[in-house]
C-alpha cells in the first residue's frame, strides 16, 4: 500500500445540515487496490464518520461503478484504503459530524 495522504478535492456540498456531507475527488493517480487517501475531517468542524459511499471511473468519461473502500478514523482523520484496480478518478461522498 502507498500512503498518498491528503491528494483529493474536497468540498463540503450540504452545509449545516447536522451531519455534513463531503464529496471528496481523488486524482487519476491513485491507484485503486494499492493505494491508501485521508481526508482531515477537523477541516470541516468534524470528528467521526457516519458513512462513506465511493464512485469509481473504471473508463474514464463513461463507465461509473461503485466501490466498498476500507476506512479506518484516528485523531479525525479518515483513511481510505481504495479498492479496484484501476487507475480511474474515484469520488467518494463522506457523511461526518
Amino acid at each position: 500500500m502507498t500512503a498518498l495522504g491528503d491528494v483529493g478535492t474536497n468540498t463540503e456540498i450540504l452545509p449545516n445540515m447536522g451531519v455534513k456531507m463531503i464529496q471528496c475527488v481523488f486524482p487519476s493517480t491513485v491507484i485503486g487496490g494499492s493505494d491508501t487517501v485521508s481526508v482531515d475531517l477537523g477541516d470541516f468542524g468534524c470528528t467521526k464518520l457516519h458513512g462513506i459511499l465511493l464512485f469509481d471511473e473504471t473508463t474514464t468519461g463513461s463507465v461509473v461503478v461503485t466501490q466498498a473502500p476500507n476506512t479506518v478514523v484516528t485523531s479525525g482523520v479518515v483513511v481510505i484504503t481504495l479498492t479496484g484496480t484501476d487507475t480511474g478518478v474515484k469520488t467518494a461522498i463522506l457523511w461526518a459530524y
